[in-house]
């Protein structure tokens, strides 16, 4: 086997893009890569949310719908241009499909009922894309409800913006989710995930919850970020 096996094979991974020697390859290099298996949780749902835009083919005309156009690009950059993806290419794509496909957002919508539950990074030396992202930038803290504690590294994109979220003290069991607030006041789910009973920043359970997410709304346009729970609480808001 000549495949050559890279960390930002994670993406194309989760949504079917590899196949033959690099896919085996891929396979086998999860069962040693934490990082790798950390990040393929995080990203669980995305492959199945694509699917259901419906099957391509190589030989389609150029002109067809805008979910067609998004997931046919991905493929012919991956088979044109393997080793040039970077770790954050999934943010770029989940944004896309959000602007084409009337709504779909990263996170609780893409991953549906049988999302998995995110992964808490920072245990003994691992760090998550989540953590790492946030480590390599400059955080903006927000104001908490009830000893809530966090903040969110941002970035503009192209396709909109995307944040690395920290959170610490909040026990469970709920459902969270991280939405931008627009200038004008419109909402847009970044990401959702479920807090366990044990919690996350907390005695007995000291490591914070790292999570990333994106939105189709510029960051100029954006007035503030809350984390909120689907029952309407609110534990966190970062002003930007």
């Amino acid at each position: 086997m000549n495949a050559r096996v890279e960390h930002t094979d994670v993406g194309a991974y989760a949504l079917g893009l590899l196949d033959g020697d690099d896919q085996r390859a891929f396979e086998a290099h999860l069962s040693i890569c934490r990082s790798c298996v950390a990040e393929l949780s995080e990203l669980s749902g995305v492959a199945g949310a694509l699917t259901g835009l419906g099957p391509l083919e190589d030989d389609l005309p150029p002109s067809r719908d805008g979910e067609a156009e998004v997931i046919d690009l991905m493929r012919r950059k991956q088979r044109a241009d393997r080793r040039a993806r970077r770790g954050t290419v999934l943010i770029g794509l989940a944004a896309a499909v959000t602007l084409v496909a009337g709504g779909m957002t990263i996170g609780t919508q893409l991953g549906g009922d049988a999302a998995a539950p995110p992964v808490a990074a920072g245990h003994g030396d691992h760090q998550g894309p989540a953590e790492e992202f946030y480590a390599d930038g400059i955080p903006v803290p927000g104001v908490g409800a009830g000893g809530v504690s966090g903040g969110l590294v941002l970035e503009s994109k192209a396709w909109g913006t995307h944040a690395a979220l920290k959170l610490a003290g909040v026990k469970g069991p709920l459902e969270c989710e991280l939405v931008s607030v627009s200038r004008s006041g419109e909402r847009h789910v970044m990401t959702g995930w479920s807090v366990p009973r044990s919690g996350y920043g907390v005695p007995g359970q000291p490591e914070p919850l790292y999570m990333h997410g994106g939105s189709s709304v510029p960051l100029d346009q954006i007035d503030r970020f809350e984390v909120v729970t689907t029952d309407g609480e609110k534990l966190l808001t970062v002003d930007v």
